[in-house]
């Protein structure tokens, strides 16, 4: 283990060096579930969310966000930066995550679709959960166009959820919320109201050291969005938590995150225009001098061994740099 350790950190350092060629790697995560959940399995539990923060700190220099956003700036970066942040604002964030993240002293930002505090339940939720509980050997979605599907096991009830997913994630908002709605009534099941934090919770968050960020009001897919629409939900959502934390709040998520499909270039220059510090995406990569703090990539390394965690978060940094000189030879 020290070997390895010896290898990344020294690979590290060669790939995100400190100063004026420095580069910000910032990971993300959704969820840390109490226990590994067999049926909606792409969440960290809380022992291997643990393990990962564990070798995240002994391979990188983890910074807060806005700390780091500054010094990418100002280019003072140090060696091997990393940040940890989180979507959405599930309780499990607060429940789980946190004191983990208390305990080996690791800060993160959590990016919070404020409409859905509180008791909200956001759309995927409502499947997922409808799924999960059904009961049934199968479930009719023949009234929304998607077909019928298997629930006799956890590996057929992930692949509803998956295609059930895909199936509505860009339908118009209101049309998606209404299909959510039909999958929980053909389920015929109680759902819960307690999956997202509660206004308290994110207090008690950035009592915690931790940042809230700005996430939407109601997480739509901007691109699909008027441009005045779009505003709105940004400033809802960063005015919410202004009011609730009595601070300013000066770090944005595109919900869902990818360039072009989820978020525009105008949605961006909106962004800037409101003051935002910088706003982060769901595009891979890792951030240096020449990003776009209004459209930060971030990545998740998802591999359950040391080494070949390690090594994911060395291949981001070297495939970025790929990609860099490739532009820059173009």
């Amino acid at each position: 283990a020290a070997g390895g350790t010896i290898m990344i950190r020294t690979l590290a350092n060669l790939l995100s060096p400190a100063g004026k060629n420095g580069r910000l790697s910032i990971l993300i995560f959704h969820r840390v579930v109490a226990r590994r959940d067999e049926v909606f399995d792409g969440n960290p539990d809380a022992i291997a969310f643990a393990q990962r923060m564990r070798w995240l700190r002994t391979w990188f220099h983890v910074l807060p966000l806005d700390e780091a956003v500054q010094r990418l700036r100002e280019r003072c970066l140090p060696a091997r930066a990393a940040a940890v942040s989180f979507d959405d604002g599930y309780a499990d964030n607060y429940h789980v995550a946190l004191p983990i993240l208390q305990q080996l002293g690791v800060p993160a930002t959590f990016f919070v679709a404020t409409g859905y505090l509180d008791g909200g339940r956001m759309w995927n939720d409502t499947v997922i959960e409808s799924v999960r509980r059904c009961g049934q050997a199968t479930l009719d979605l023949s009234g929304i166009g998607l077909g019928t599907h298997d629930l006799g096991s956890p590996a057929a009830m992930r692949r509803t959820i998956t295609v059930v997913l895909d199936g509505l994630k860009y339908r118009p908002p209101g049309e998606r919320s209404q299909a959510a709605e039909h999958v929980a009534q053909v389920a015929g099941c109680r759902l819960p109201t307690d999956l997202m934090m509660t206004s308290e919770q994110v207090r008690a968050m950035r009592r915690a050291g931790m940042l809230i960020g700005a996430h939407t009001a109601t997480h739509p897919i901007l691109a699909r969005l008027g441009p005045d629409e779009a505003r709105r939900e940004v400033v809802a959502s960063r005015d919410f938590l202004q009011d609730l934390l009595q601070e300013r709040v000066g770090l944005f998520a595109y919900p869902n995150g990818r360039p072009s499909m989820d978020y525009r270039a105008e949605d961006a220059e909106c962004i800037r225009s409101l003051g935002f510090d910088a706003a982060v995406t769901t595009a891979w990569g890792v951030a240096d001098a020449g990003s776009d703090l209004m459209q930060l990539p971030r990545f998740t390394p998802w591999d359950g061994t040391r080494l070949r965690f390690g090594l994911r978060l060395l291949r981001n940094l070297l495939d970025d740099s790929r990609r860099a000189s490739m532009q820059l030879a173009g």
